[in-house]
């Protein structure tokens, strides 16, 4: 893909089989100890992978896999039927690359494929001030409604694509290997 868009002199592209381990130990490095939970959901969710649905991207910069974003299937429940969606989970850079621009550039780089693709629809849980900046707004406030209540209302966002038409409106479910994992939403960390 064309960095130049996004001012980065990194390759953003595919990620590859033989790079399934840099990227692990990307995740590792990004997330701490919440690492290995994410390790094993991308692990999974690259079987749902395919060269018409989901997206696995990695940047590259001099040989080194320095970030990665995926996009994988979900469904939107809505009355009418169920409608194919994406959620984009996870995103990671190496920390000392973050604030770089390197995951804004994978993330939008993804999002221009998922509209290519007439995706209707993009979900995550994540942080409203980073992702905003991208175009994604509160979920709950565009009719959406959240598939599990540990999501923090601010936490689910959705982003609409040009392929988005009204009456998609409806509850978000992820695929099961989120839940297999124990990736939704946030647990009680007293207990």
């Amino acid at each position: 893909m064309d960095t130049a868009l996004y001012g980065l002199f990194v390759d953003l592209r595919d990620e590859r089989f033989e790079e399934w381990t840099a990227v692990r130990a990307l995740h590792q490095s990004a997330f701490g100890d919440h690492g290995q939970v994410v390790t094993r959901l991308v692990d999974d969710l690259r079987e749902a992978v395919t060269a018409d649905s989901g997206l696995s991207l990695v940047a590259e910069d001099a040989g080194e896999i320095v970030g990665h974003v995926m996009f994988t299937r979900a469904l939107l429940d809505t009355p009418r039927r169920l409608v194919e969606v994406q959620v984009l989970s996870p995103v990671s850079v190496l920390p000392a690359r973050q604030a770089t621009g390197i995951g804004s550039a994978l993330i939008r780089a993804g999002l221009q494929v998922m509209a290519e693709r007439s995706v209707p629809v993009v979900f995550l849980e994540g942080d409203p001030g980073f992702y905003s900046r991208l175009g994604f707004a509160a979920a709950g406030e565009q009719g959406f409604r959240k598939p599990s209540l540990r999501i923090p209302d601010a936490a689910f966002q959705a982003l609409r694509l040009p392929a988005h038409q009204e009456w998609m409106i409806g509850t978000f479910v992820y695929a099961d290997v989120f839940w297999r994992h124990d990736a939704v939403g946030l647990r009680d960390q007293d207990n």
